[in-house]
């Protein structure tokens, strides 16, 4: 811009023409905008293109390992992450980062500089106990480090914090169960610790479960095999009666564990919890007898698979890296679950197959529980589900039938006592004695009467016809039976607390996911389940347990595609969604 006079223009006179510049004022450097104060100086913790001293050195730790002679050889992903992971242990950030990170084996190679400073942060604000929403991966490497002994004090340590870890994060992203379940228990084993700290988890009370099935049925083969047992009579149990109370409990629950048929929630069990459970024990010692002998392999085997020992991998599915090979060790979980390792290799030995709920046990069981009804003429019974295999609907008639003949004759008998008559009992008792009784004893001497009162006739009674004068005179029945009694009334149904709209017992969440499996809105179910339960599977079981007491069945099963409403009961559950 030229002056105008030739000289420099005034700062004034420069701003004034920039300001009256039609084509100035309409440019993009021009805006209503309001500036504040700022600072001019930054923190290097505050620039996010800033990456401390630190982080550099970590990244100077190579794959490649130059040995003194000149040699070398490449670090595996696990002994790289496992290096840097010891050289940053205590480090700290403080530079948030707002972004996701994915990755399939995460590590920290994986991440980029702003990621890196993001997990730091985010990892010193973990071991202070604050645990946060972050990526996924994030919450893996956090996972591997502790698994890796970086952070870690002692074993106890190590365990205390993956456990609380993962409690917490499970809140936010419940498909961590997958992997930090199954590697919470291998640090268990790894490091030598107590079985009793896996109390809480599903492994201990599903083999203890599993024993108690297996014990059952190598005591019925052992009688089957027995050469002085003989033949089964036709219509006896195969269980002794009366049961073993104990024994039999103890069989129940393991049933009730392994099977997909809930038999504790049956209506028939609150109602005669004896029938159910000796039927259902004595229809399981029959399945094994028949298996044993019809079938290459035993029942427990055929549902649950055989018990045989297979390589294991410790930590399977994460970056772990063991700089020193573990020693020999023997470690027994419990009686049917051992792990060895032997030059740094392990072995698991176990039942190597299904892990869970079996539905061919739930099957016999729930077929068990609807016959029983059926045999007793209970006031609600099971709708058939598919068809039963001969076997299988035949001894359990048999089972039923022995129980009910035995319970027929073993009933209490009533004793009814007609207390109006109790006065020409007395009458005709003491016409008896009177005629039985010889001249002398009229006399009152007789030996029988000297030996009677000792000798003594002091205080002489007659034993027959004395009657306590200060005992009660009895109730006559008639006015028993016509004396009021007031009915006793039920207690007042109050409301859950926190449930101020439910649906047949279920709450809000529960009857929207029932009403999506009713219209069969896959995607919607998924997504009630995601956003307001966190775990299908928990949600599923809440909704059985619930309607259990309305249909005394299961109303949501596993198919190929996901859970889903069995359809006989489509009407009830639309009766209970509809009348709210």
């Amino acid at each position: 811009m030229k002056p105008m006079n030739g000289s420099k223009p005034a700062a004034r006179e420069l701003i004034d023409r920039i300001m009256a510049s039609e084509r100035l004022q309409g440019s993009s450097h021009f805006s209503e905008r309001v500036y504040a104060s700022e600072p001019i100086l930054t923190t290097g913790r505050q620039m996010a293109n800033y990456l401390p001293d630190r982080y550099r050195e970590m990244k100077a730790i190579s794959r490649w390992e130059t040995n003194s002679n000149g040699s070398g050889r490449w670090l595996s992903e696990a002994e790289l992450f496992y290096r840097q992971g010891t050289f940053m242990a205590d480090f700290e950030d403080d530079c948030p980062y707002p972004g996701t990170f994915n990755s399939y084996f995460p590590t920290y190679n994986a991440m980029s500089d702003r990621q890196l400073r993001g997990y730091f942060t985010w990892r010193a604000a973990v071991r202070q106990g604050d645990v946060q929403e972050s990526c996924l991966s994030f919450a893996y490497v956090y996972l591997y480090e502790l698994i890796c002994g970086i952070g870690v004090t002692d074993p106890m340590d190590g365990f205390q914090k993956l456990e609380s870890f993962w409690q917490a994060y499970r809140t936010f992203s419940p498909e961590i169960d997958r992997y930090a379940r199954t590697w919470l228990q291998d640090y268990v084993v790894y490091h030598g610790l107590s079985p009793q700290l896996l109390e809480p988890y599903k492994t201990l009370s599903f083999d203890r479960a599993l024993v108690a099935l297996t014990r059952a049925e190598e005591l019925a083969c052992a009688r089957l095999s027995n050469p002085q047992r003989g033949r089964r009579k036709k219509g006896f149990s195969a269980l002794p009666l009366p049961g073993d109370p104990v024994a039999e409990q103890r069989l129940f629950d393991a049933l009730d564990a392994l099977s997909t048929y809930h038999l504790a929630g049956s209506r028939l069990y609150k109602s005669t919890p004896e029938a159910l459970r000796h039927v259902c024990c004595a229809v399981f010692v029959r399945m094994s007898e028949y298996y044993h002998k019809q079938r290459k392999y035993s029942l427990t085997e055929s549902l649950f698979g055989g018990q045989f020992e297979l390589a294991y991998t410790m930590f399977g599915s994460a970056v772990f890296f063991e700089p020193e090979r573990h020693p020999d060790a023997n470690y027994e979980l419990d009686e049917i679950h051992r792990y060895r390792c032997r030059n740094g290799a392990w072995s698991c030995e176990r039942y190597q197959g299904n892990r869970s709920r079996n539905a061919k046990l739930g099957q016999a069981m729930r077929a068990a529980d609807r016959i029983l009804r059926e045999g007793l003429g209970f006031d609600r019974p099971l709708k058939e589900q598919g068809k039963l295999p001969k076997y299988l609907q035949g001894l359990i008639e048999e089972e039923v039938a022995a129980w009910l003949a035995w319970s027929a004759a073993h009933a209490p008998v009533r004793v009814e006592i007609d207390l109006s008559q109790l006065a020409n009992i007395r009458r005709a008792a003491a016409s008896t004695r009177e005629s039985l009784l010889i001249d002398e004893e009229r006399e009152g001497k007789g030996a029988l009467l000297d030996a009677a009162d000792g000798n003594s006739r002091d205080g002489e009674r007659d034993c027959a016809t004395y009657v306590d004068r200060t005992a009660p005179e009895p109730l006559p029945m008639a006015a028993a039976a016509a004396s009021p009694v007031e009915p006793i009334s039920p207690p007042a149904a109050t409301a859950a607390a926190g449930h101020t709209h439910q649906t047949a017992g279920l709450v809000p969440s529960e009857a929207g996911y029932l009403r999506a499996l009713l219209e069969k809105d896959q995607a919607e179910a998924a997504k009630i389940a995601k956003e307001k339960h966190g775990s299908e599977d928990m949600l599923v079981d809440a909704i059985n347990e619930a309607l259990f007491e309305l249909v005394g069945d299961t109303v949501i099963e596993y198919g190929p595609d996901g859970p889903e409403l069995i359809e006989d009961y489509r009407e009830d559950v639309e009766g209970f969604l509809n009348h709210e």
